[in-house]
């Protein structure tokens, strides 16, 4: 069947996952919508999303779509999940600038020598490519460095979810930016409690490893 608009939508997110989708039919335009699921149906090509000019989360993940196209008339997308499609060459040139979030996890592009580096070189704003932070990245350092309460801690680790059910970021009532770094501020918490329970848990075997020696 065919995703079309022939009756009211719910204002600022749509979600039409695993409902069978062959394709994406002409829209009447939808400005007020800001999230758009998609995700496990049988779609083939993207396309007519321009009705969706202030989309910010497009979510594709699971479908048959084999090259990424008709992305431009998207200038406020800050994240996208095109992960587990059939995607064989990727032309960087189709994905707009304003991206912060990419997934193209599963796909057989991300298998090729020199993706990432490609991806990262062509979206100047990426924070986060295939679930992984954008090494370097000057927004995601500051977002970091914020101090945090153990509160905070323990909410952070309550909440897992990446791509394509992003915790966050796409709610219609909170500053995208906003909740955008406080993610990425989480991430990069839990990134540096992991190396430091790695390098403790080091530090105890070669104790034991030097008992056993004397």
């Amino acid at each position: 069947c065919s995703f079309s608009s022939t009756g009211p939508l719910p204002t600022g997110t749509v979600r039409l996952d695993r409902e069978n989708i062959s394709s994406i039919g002409k829209l009447r335009r939808l400005g007020e919508i800001h999230s758009l699921y998609l995700q496990q149906n049988q779609i083939e090509k993207i396309e007519n999303l321009e009705s969706f000019p202030n989309l910010r989360f497009l979510c594709l993940a699971g479908n048959r779509i084999q090259r990424v196209e008709n992305l431009q008339g998207l200038p406020h997308l800050s994240a996208l999940d095109l992960s587990h499609n059939l995607i064989q060459v990727l032309d960087t040139e189709e994905l707009p600038r304003s991206l912060r979030i990419l997934d193209l996890t599963g796909n057989p592009c991300s298998r090729q020598d020199g993706y990432r580096d490609q991806v990262v070189a062509a979206l100047p704003q990426l924070l986060q490519l295939d679930s992984q932070p954008v090494r370097g990245n000057t927004a995601e350092e500051e977002a970091g460095r914020g101090s945090c309460s153990s509160e905070e801690e323990e909410e952070d680790e309550e909440d897992e979810e990446l791509l394509p059910e992003l915790r966050i970021p796409f709610t219609v009532d909170k500053d995208f930016l906003v909740d955008l770094h406080r993610e990425l501020a989480g991430r990069a918490r839990r990134r540096r409690r992991m190396s430091l329970e790695e390098h403790r848990a080091r530090l105890e075997e070669l104790r034991e490893r030097r008992a056993l020696l004397l």
